[in-house]
């Protein structure tokens, strides 16, 4: 194992609308499609198809959805094993996509929340080179999981999504904390990005969607990484891709704006086509 990814598994209802409804209003959409999702889920698969060995930790429901997800991952090459099937209705995402690729995404997390610390004890931490957690799961269960990994030489990687307040303890082993600009605001850094840093955590990412991110580390002050020049078609996952791909390249070796660079030419593919997970390109396609 190269990666290992703790999170969220949905199903994905993506429905397209020529516009957000307003309070009260009713508006027409496309067929609903039905797709794997999830930001744990997400970011797993993308780390595979780029050749990471990717192992992956969550728990789905007893149904149908439950089956699109495992098969998913199966179909990915991520080693599914750790997922657990709970007596919770599988998560699902709920998302509207307007013309322009942006979305709006309302989550019901169901077995998402089952997971306990129970569930990382059962993994194997040992020899892994990168844990990677998101926040569709419980925070105690993170940050269990991330005191589990830095413990065991496991480089420690939380993309701060959906955004919550994590312990001192938890922050202080991070390399790095990713957070776009809406996260970063939350915690209290507007405008100013270095201030993420005096929350404690070793290193930070901030992605900025189509400029690309920034990777500020207290040796190395603010590097900028630029991304690719695309037109967008969806952007559901594109943070996920862009987390899978900078633990594959941090698990292979290489320095945070290396891998930062790698992960925003990733992201920026996948929002070029339809949908989180199956957006997401090979690493043939990278070569």
């Amino acid at each position: 194992m190269d990666v290992l990814v703790l999170g969220s598994a949905n199903a994905d209802l993506v429905v397209r609308v020529d516009r957000r409804p307003q309070a009260g209003e009713t508006v027409l959409g496309s067929d609903t499609a039905v797709l794997p999702g999830g930001k744990g889920a997400n970011t797993a698969v993308a780390a595979a198809r780029l050749g990471g060995r990717v192992s992956f930790l969550g728990a789905v429901g007893p149904d149908g959805y439950g089956d699109l997800l495992v098969e998913s991952l199966r179909a990915a090459g991520v080693d599914g094993s750790a997922v657990r099937r709970a007596d919770r209705p599988t998560g699902i995402a709920y998302i509207t996509v307007t013309p322009d690729g942006e979305n709006a995404i309302v989550v019901s997390p169901g077995a998402n929340h089952a997971l306990t610390a129970a569930d990382v004890d059962r993994v194997p931490l040992a020899g892994g080179q990168v844990l990677v957690a998101s926040l569709e799961v419980p925070v105690p269960v993170v940050e269990y999981a991330v005191a589990a990994a830095a413990a065991r030489g496991v480089r420690p990687v939380v993309n701060l999504s959906p955004v919550a307040r994590l312990s001192a303890t938890t922050l202080a082993v991070l390399d790095p904390l990713v957070v776009n600009e809406h996260e970063a605001a939350w915690l209290g850094a507007t405008g100013d990005f270095g201030a993420l840093l005096d929350l404690g955590p070793r290193s930070v990412v901030v992605t900025l969607g189509a400029r690309g991110a920034l990777v500020l580390t207290r040796e190395d002050g603010v590097a900028e990484i630029a991304a690719p020049a695309v037109t967008a078609v969806d952007t559901t996952g594109a943070g996920d891709a862009f987390t899978g791909a900078l633990a594959v390249g941090l698990a292979s070796g290489s320095g945070l704006a290396e891998a930062a660079t790698f992960a925003a030419r990733v992201a920026a593919i996948s929002v070029t086509r339809p949908g989180a997970a199956p957006s997401y390109p090979s690493a043939a396609e990278l070569s």
